[in-house]
């Protein structure tokens, strides 16, 4: 068969560890036996990042913007201990947060569900989505230990210079800790707009929650800039899909979530966002089969796998063992980049061959084969452990037969 052309190239963004060699064995079994692959490569390796001074994340982001879809490596956050083993000249931030300030983008975190794998909720026979607010909030917070007999205020200063304090707590008989935190209407309302594009991109409804009734300026914001964006933007827009937004507090979002049955996007502040994604997955099953896209409200998308670089299993690879790792997340990143770019470009080839590798994927799991990590989920009879490698052979061989 001739290889799907590609129009329109999608930015593709290297990485680290053993995702970095998963990357590789995807591109040379899954991919390019297929695809003439239209890419503008970027290695976001920790190696190249500390040689650039991180300039080359920066240009990823760029190029991101310029051609309206990515695909994103898993990258190493560096701390102390990488620091030594890398020899860098600093400790550079997390791609992901600079590439998501860049994009102005909201993470769509979504399981994928496969026969085998029963969520720890038996209800959930649907995916969740999680969609967290990337910016600001505990994140870019400001904190210190107070002393005791200390009084501390929060202190606003307008460009005027006049002054507005409101008293945080008097200190009497015990020290203590503050912190501060802030937000920006701009950014709440990119993530609300993101939210309901993705909505109607997917045609699920959107949960919304906060704890605006404790909260009632910080957290009553989001609600109210929620609520006005979707009341004058995107209220006719939801009707005439047949889906709905639903606001209500945190506390009964998680009551109604663990009774649901799934099928539908949590739009979560940062720290909740950040808690419950973990939850989810792990709920589901594992966060190698979660997906993840960064959505911009302009139409950027940064698809990526959900997990780290996997360190444990690629120091065994560089011992020359074998390793089991789940590639699943790195896989669906590319097949949603590759049906984006499809989508965009008006290929119906391409959105069918990436339809068409995710359904060879689950086929492989619900038949029994499968990574490490997924046999000892797997409630399957028969079930053959293969390697790395193995597993991707083995996901070629049904994908031929569907091509």
């Amino acid at each position: 068969m001739s290889k799907i052309q590609m129009k329109v190239p999608l930015v593709e963004m290297d990485g680290d560890e053993m995702t970095r060699i998963i990357w590789k064995m995807i591109k040379d079994i899954l991919l390019t036996p297929y695809i003439d692959l239209n890419t503008e490569y970027y290695d976001l390796g920790l190696v190249n990042r500390n040689a650039t001074n991180d300039k080359v994340t920066i240009d990823s982001a760029e190029a991101t913007k310029k051609y309206g879809i990515a695909v994103k490596c898993a990258t190493i956050t560096p701390n102390a201990e990488r620091m030594t083993e890398y020899n860098l000249k600093e400790m550079w931030k997390s791609p992901n947060g600079t590439i998501r300030a860049i994009l102005d983008g909201t993470v769509f975190r979504t399981p994928i569900i496969v026969k085998g794998i029963t969520p720890y909720i038996p209800t959930w026979t649907k995916p969740i989505t999680i969609a967290r607010h990337a910016y600001g909030d505990l994140y870019k917070n400001t904190e210190m230990t107070v002393p005791e007999e200390s009084k501390c205020e929060l202190v606003c200063t307008d460009k005027n210079g006049n002054e507005v304090r409101q008293l945080i707590h008097q200190f009497k008989g015990s020290a203590g800790i503050i912190q501060g935190m802030h937000n920006v209407d701009e950014s709440i309302s990119s993530f609300a707009r993101s939210c309901f594009n993705f909505a109607l991109d997917t045609k699920q409804d959107v949960w919304f929650a906060t704890k605006d009734t404790i909260s009632k300026k910080y957290d009553h914001r989001f609600k109210d800039i929620f609520k006005e964006i979707f009341e004058n933007e995107y209220k006719e827009k939801f009707e005439k899909a047949g889906i709905e937004y639903f606001y209500t507090l945190i506390d009964d979002a998680v009551a109604r979530v663990i009774r649901s049955n799934g099928g539908y996007i949590w739009a979560c502040k940062n720290y909740d966002g950040d808690v419950m994604s973990d939850m989810v997955a792990t709920a589901y099953g594992s966060l190698a089969m979660m997906t993840s896209v960064l959505v911009s409200p302009s139409g950027v998308y940064e698809y990526e796998a959900a997990h780290g670089t996997v360190q444990r299993h690629y120091y065994k690879h560089l011992k020359g063992e074998k390793t089991s790792t789940n590639s699943v997340a790195t896989l669906f990143a590319w097949t949603g980049a590759l049906r984006k770019r499809g989508e965009l470009d008006g290929s119906l080839d391409l959105c069918a061959f990436a339809d068409k590798l995710e359904k060879a994927t689950i086929q492989t799991i619900e038949e029994g084969v499968m990574t490490g990590d997924l046999a000892l989920l797997s409630t399957l009879e028969n079930k053959k452990k293969v390697d790395t490698e193995e597993f991707l052979v083995e996901i070629n061989e049904r994908l031929k037969k569907m091509l």
